[in-house]
């Protein structure tokens, strides 16, 4: 880190023509976002399933596959573990960072979100199952050709990715056809995460300052543009050659506490600032029944109980990040915690602002009701409570804009 090394200009290229291709997939938002992910969610399954065949047929392999099905219990005392599982959870699902939320908007108003917030998860965890044997088959053979068990090749990370399992295919048998299609999957999963997540950003601020970037489509394209070419300008010091090390650093503050923090903040807001009640009622407006017991005992308890376990565990036995033998400098762990911090401190920063500025603490309970113009924004499924506007709810800031937080048929 302290020796950053020169510009790698292939790499610069690459992420060039990566944010060139994001724009293009993104360029009319969820209508061409659609289709394209009907490749980029199907076709990796497929290069999955021909590098399980190819890796269970190399020596070793089965070695592998049990160091992988074989628990180590004693891994539950460390804090990593369960916190890695989080973020791992977090992450595949876009879960805390606006990517369920933003995509499930677009769906139709009486859509079975029951069904797919069971769904989905399972999907999600069927699949890095299933990845799994993909990977340590892999490492089983490298273990096997190194005469080591297989703990001894196994590491987790970009080092994972980019290092460990290129080299288990640079030993096989027509090395290069299995190099390119693994990092074709890599790069078709990539993208997958990576459409969705700027969809996400995109959409949010549209959506904030629709005034504007929706009032023409020239407006929407530009802003489009202009995301994408900031995002590539950000991306670029991971591009020198000494990227890899920035990669690890923000691959790992960026995840884990904040992850953990939004999450536990999202059940408090939704569950106990909001209310359950009223969450539940939304539910039944577009399901027809309000969720049972388990999902009252689930949200409101369980999960915050296990997020802010899991937050208090990994504090207490916090270490520094290192990639392989490397430790970092103290500034780059001091920006390792900025990036870690800066989306924990915003939410109560923000409450800190409407406390200061906005009338104290009656003005702080304000700003959390519900507002005049919150609910469906379609007419015809303002129903029940939404019927009519509650004279009692704070009125809408920003000038009462449309609440496209429940709006189905907005692009």
């Amino acid at each position: 880190m302290d020796e950053p090394g020169g510009l790698k200009w292939q790499l610069t290229l690459c992420l060039l023509l990566a944010w060139c291709i994001v724009f293009f997939v993104l360029i009319r938002g969820i209508k061409s976002l659609g289709k394209v992910v009907y490749f980029t969610a199907i076709f990796p399954y497929i290069l999955l399933t021909v590098l399980l065949v190819r890796g269970a047929t190399l020596p070793g392999s089965l070695e592998g596959i049990k160091y992988y099905v074989t628990p180590n219990w004693e891994r539950l005392s460390d804090s990593s573990v369960w916190s890695d599982a989080a973020v791992q959870i977090f992450y595949s699902l876009s879960a805390c960072s606006g990517g369920l939320i933003a995509m499930a908007s677009f769906n139709k108003f009486n859509n079975n979100c029951l069904r797919d917030a069971l769904l989905v998860p399972f999907i999600n965890c069927g699949t890095s199952i299933y990845s799994g044997f993909v990977i340590f088959s892999v490492l089983g053979f490298m273990a096997h050709e190194r005469g080591v068990d297989v703990k001894d090749v196994a590491t987790g990370g970009p080092g994972l990715t980019f290092v460990v399992y290129p080299e288990g295919l640079a030993k096989m048998p027509a090395a290069p056809m299995w190099a390119i299609l693994f990092f074709f999957m890599m790069i078709t999963l990539g993208f997958s995460s990576q459409f969705s997540i700027m969809e996400t950003v995109i959409s949010s601020i549209m959506d904030e300052f629709s005034d504007v970037l929706r009032a023409k489509k020239l407006n929407g394209y530009l802003f489009r543009i202009a995301v994408c070419f900031v995002f590539f300008l950000l991306g670029i010091p991971m591009t020198l050659k000494s990227g890899l090390y920035l990669l690890n650093i923000v691959d790992t503050y960026v995840g884990g506490f904040p992850l953990l923090f939004v999450g536990l903040f999202e059940c408090i807001a939704i569950n106990w600032v909001y209310g359950y009640g009223r969450f539940a009622e939304d539910i039944s407006m577009m399901l027809g029944s309000k969720p049972n017991i388990y999902w009252k005992v689930t949200w409101c308890g369980i999960s915050p109980f296990i997020m802010l376990g899991t937050i208090v565990f990994k504090a207490w036995q916090y270490e520094d990040v290192t990639l392989g033998s490397y430790h970092y400098p103290g500034w780059a762990l001091a920006l390792g915690w900025l990036i870690c911090l800066f989306p924990i401190v915003i939410i109560p920063g923000w409450i800190g602002v409407r406390l200061i500025f906005y009338g104290g603490l009656s003005g702080l309970q304000k700003s959390i009701k519900p507002r005049k113009d919150w609910g469906p924004a379609n007419p015809e499924n303002r129903t029940g409570r939404y019927s009519k506007p509650d004279e009692n709810m704070p009125p809408a800031y920003g000038g009462g804009h449309v609440n496209y937080a429940m709006d189905s048929e907005r692009f």
